[in-house]
C-alpha cells in the first residue's frame, strides 16, 4: 500500500509546498500531478467540482506521484466519507471553529474504533495501489486531517483546537481570516491584528505538535513563511499561475491586462 508521504514529510518536520486545484479540470490536474508539488489540494468549496470530476482528478494526482487532498465545503461526516472513499490522502475542513468541529472532523476520517467512518467504497484503495482490506487496516494512519483557522473566533480557541488528537495540521486562509476581523480580504497585509493572529496560531501548533499551514501568493511569500517555521504552504492555484503568466506575457507585449484576479 501507498504511503502519505505528504503526511510522513509533516511529521518529521519537514516543509511541503504545493498549490491549490480550483478549476474543476481533471486535465488540468493531470498536468499538475507531474509538475512537481508533493500535494495538490482540490477545492471543492469555492468551486463547481462535482464528486465524479472529484474521483477522476484524486485518481490522476494519485497516479502522477502526488498527494491528493481535498478542501470539502464544510465540515460534516457525509463529506468526509465520500471525498475518503473516492481516493482522497486528506482533507482540509473549512471554518474548524471550535473543539466540537475538530471532534467532528478527525472522528470522520478514522474508522473505528478510533472514529465514526464508515466502511465501504473501492476507489480510494485503489488510489493507494492496494486492496480493500489491506486499506481499512492501515487507512488511520494515512489520512491527513487539517483544519482551517480562518476565522477570529478560531484563533481565540487555537489551543483547544489543536488539542484534540488526531488534527495533523492547521492551515491559515489570509482572505477569510482577514474579512472575519472586519478588514480587506488580501493574502498578505501587516496589520498588527492579522500578524498576531499569525504569530499565535503558529505558537499554538508547535506547542501541540501540529504541522502549520498557510495559503501565500508566491514563491518568495512561501519561502519567508517556511524560515518563519510554517510548514504546509500552498502558493496561489492553477488558475492563479495561468492568469500570472497570461499577464506577464501580455505586459511584455505592451497589452492591457483585463483578465480577473484569481482569489486563490
Amino acid at each position: 500500500m501507498k504511503t502519505n508521504t505528504v503526511r510522513e514529510a509533516l511529521r518529521r518536520g519537514e516543509p511541503q509546498v504545493g498549490t491549490w486545484l480550483s478549476l474543476s479540470s481533471p486535465v488540468a490536474a493531470r498536468f499538475m500531478a507531474r509538475a512537481g508539488f508533493p500535494w495538490l489540494t482540490l477545492d471543492m468549496e469555492h468551486s463547481n467540482c462535482d464528486w465524479e470530476t472529484a474521483s477522476a482528478i484524486f485518481a490522476h494526482v494519485a497516479e502522477g506521484g502526488s498527494v491528493p487532498l481535498v478542501r470539502v465545503a464544510s465540515i460534516t461526516h457525509e463529506n468526509a466519507k465520500r471525498a475518503l472513499d473516492l481516493g482522497a490522502y486528506g482533507i482540509v475542513f473549512p471554518m474548524c471553529n471550535s473543539v466540537e468541529l475538530a471532534q467532528l472532523a478527525v472522528s470522520s476520517c478514522k474508522y473505528p474504533p478510533a472514529g465514526t467512518r464508515s466502511v465501504g467504497g473501492s476507489l480510494h484503495a485503489l488510489n493507494f495501489g492496494t486492496d480493500a482490506a489491506e486499506y481499512y487496516k492501515r487507512a488511520n494512519d494515512q489520512i491527513l486531517v487539517v483544519v482551517q483557522a480562518e476565522h477570529i473566533d478560531a484563533v481565540e480557541r487555537i489551543d483547544q483546537i489543536l488539542s484534540v488528537p488526531g488534527v495533523d495540521a492547521v492551515f491559515v486562509g489570509p482572505n477569510d481570516l482577514l474579512a472575519s476581523m472586519g478588514k480587506t480580504p488580501q493574502m498578505e497585509t501587516d496589520d498588527p491584528e492579522f500578524v498576531e493572529a499569525l504569530s499565535k496560531i503558529l505558537r499554538s501548533a508547535k506547542a501541540h505538535g501540529v504541522s502549520a499551514g498557510i495559503h501565500v501568493a508566491d514563491a518568495s511569500a512561501a519561502q519567508r513563511r517556511i524560515e518563519e517555521g510554517w510548514q504546509l504552504i500552498a502558493i496561489s492555484s492553477e488558475l492563479g499561475f495561468m492568469n500570472q503568466a497570461v499577464a506577464s506575457t501580455l505586459e511584455s507585449l505592451g497589452r492591457t491586462v483585463s483578465a480577473p484576479a484569481a482569489r486563490y
